[in-house]
């Protein structure tokens, strides 16, 4: 059966675009052509430099070399997000990625830690997580395990500048087969009859014309928005914080440590991302309860090392698009929805929406069923990432501040009341089809944030305290072993795919 060709157009560069454009350019030589329009007036946001371990899947579909990329990126390792000061002041905890512990049969490991905690035989989580162990100590290591074989190879993301990997993307697409025009797109003219997008005019007067459109413009949603008027779900009632400053500044030390840092701060948090060249630094902050000029304050005083330039404000609604596929425009990135980076999703919901494009790929405009399948789904994913930041707020007890006494008493959504009562009362966890997350990362945070199961399952009190405290000592003992081989951080950098001095 014959197809038509299909013209599909990319709106705007950046991290968003040029993923989507590297992704689909072998669709090049099956019936489609692929044109990515951005201007190089129109700068870029730049702040997803931490990623989730899914960034693997995404290189690896690409044919990256990870040296490569790293060196080209100025990247690092990163194995886990470290909150510092979120449930109390003092406290700290990690979401590290991969396992806690192994489940024994089919009770998880959290109910075997749960009655060994009871019973005092149990210590915090992070003496039975590889990551985390690992991510304390400083170090990193890739692949088969050398001292067991009773656990698969360490799972890892990366840190990275964002706009030298829209670069390195860039370089793949077009060679790939990718078209990029430049201009600024001044005019989008619609369909009379069927309302979808037709073509672009650029400033220069030139016309790009498309069946399918990828809305990559950014928190502006140039088409998805301001064409096609398609509406906005605003969160703010549950997560308040409404602008950002991001600023870089220079290591203090050789030591590059292998995670992201948040650290609550009176209004909001501030984010650390280690790269190869410098560290990456802002303060998310709600409007309401700081100004901006205290915020800037509060950033610049809470660096590691010297400022490399001024602090950079970014202004946002935490929410998403009412739809994300709306007539034959597909929002991606900043165009669809907006969740701050505290768990790093920003790349990833890239990621993910360019997954569903692709199992749902259409000839043409594609259908309405198809595009109610996708926003089905997209609502979904952002709705459970929604939660699981919000958790993070909600389950606090600070009260010091007046932005943390509304975040402790604010009323949140049905679908994270339901996963907190049932953990607390009974540490059960069970993990929705759309959610990103693992049930491994809710135990992590849901502990992290002070929220302790009442009781654990019955048949965690089928083994003997002193096999059960024996088992708890063996896995600290195991991983540490593990740990102990492996390389520094830095070192393990400088061994394989150092960078270029910048």
């Amino acid at each position: 059966m014959q197809f038509p060709h299909t013209r599909l157009v990319i709106v705007g560069g950046g991290t968003a675009g040029w993923m989507a454009a590297a992704i689909l350019a072998p669709l090049s030589q099956d019936g489609y052509s692929i044109t990515l329009v951005e201007s190089e007036e129109i700068g870029t946001v730049g702040v997803g430099e931490a990623t989730i371990p899914q960034i693997n899947l995404y290189n690896q579909a690409l044919g990256i070399d990870e040296d490569e990329f790293l060196r080209a990126t100025q990247g690092t390792f990163k194995l886990g997000v470290e909150f510092v000061d979120w449930w109390r002041q003092g406290h700290r905890y990690m979401h590290a990625f991969g396992d806690v512990g192994r489940d024994v049969g089919i009770v998880p490991f959290r109910h075997y830690w749960n009655r060994a905690r009871s019973l005092e035989l149990a210590k915090d989580l992070h003496h039975y997580s590889l990551n985390e162990t690992a991510a304390l100590a400083g170090r990193m290591q890739r692949g088969k395990l050398r001292t067991t074989d009773a656990l698969g190879p360490m799972p890892y993301a990366f840190h990275f500048d964002a706009s030298l990997y829209a670069r390195y993307l860039r370089g793949i697409a077009e060679e790939r087969g990718v078209e990029r025009v430049e201009g600024k797109i001044v005019d989008v003219a619609q369909d009379g009859e069927s309302g979808d997008i037709r073509s672009l005019t650029l400033e220069s007067g030139a016309s790009v014309a498309g069946d399918l459109f990828l809305d990559c413009s950014g928190f502006r949603g140039l088409l998805i928005e301001q064409k096609l008027g398609t509406g906005y779900e605003d969160w703010t009632q549950w997560l308040p914080c409404d602008r950002a400053q991001a600023v870089p500044c220079a290591h203090r030390t050789p030591e590059i440590t292998p995670y992201t840092r948040s650290t609550a701060r009176d209004s909001g948090w501030q984010w650390r991302i280690p790269l190869q060249h410098r560290i990456g630094n802002g303060y998310v902050y709600c409007s309401a309860f700081v100004s901006d000029e205290e915020a800037s304050k509060t950033l610049l005083a809470n660096l590691e090392g010297a400022p490399r330039g001024e602090p950079r404000q970014l202004r946002f609604v935490t929410g998403k698009r009412r739809k994300m596929w709306n007539r034959n425009v597909i929002a991606l990135g900043l165009a669809s929805g907006f969740l701050e980076p505290l768990e790093s999703t920003s790349i990833h919901l890239v990621q993910s929406g360019l997954q569903r494009l692709l199992r749902l790929l259409p000839r043409g405009a594609g259908t309405a069923t198809e595009a109610d399948e996708f926003n089905r789904q997209s609502a979904r994913e952002y709705e459970r990432v929604r939660d699981f930041i919000i958790l993070h707020y909600k389950a606090s007890e600070r009260d010091d501040t007046p932005f943390w006494r509304q975040c402790r008493d604010m009323a949140i959504p049905d679908s994270l009341a339901e996963k907190i009562a049932l953990f607390r009362e009974a540490g059960h966890i069970f993990r929705d089809q759309d959610d990103l997350f693992s049930e491994v990362a809710w135990f992590q945070v849901l502990i992290g944030q002070g929220v302790i199961p009442q009781r654990h399952h019955p048949m965690a009190d089928g083994v003997e305290e002193a096999e059960l405290k024996s088992y708890m000592d063996t896995w600290e003992q195991l991983l540490l072993r593990e740990v102990a081989q492996m390389p520094r951080h830095e070192e393990f950098i400088a061994n394989r795919c150092a960078a270029r001095a910048a």
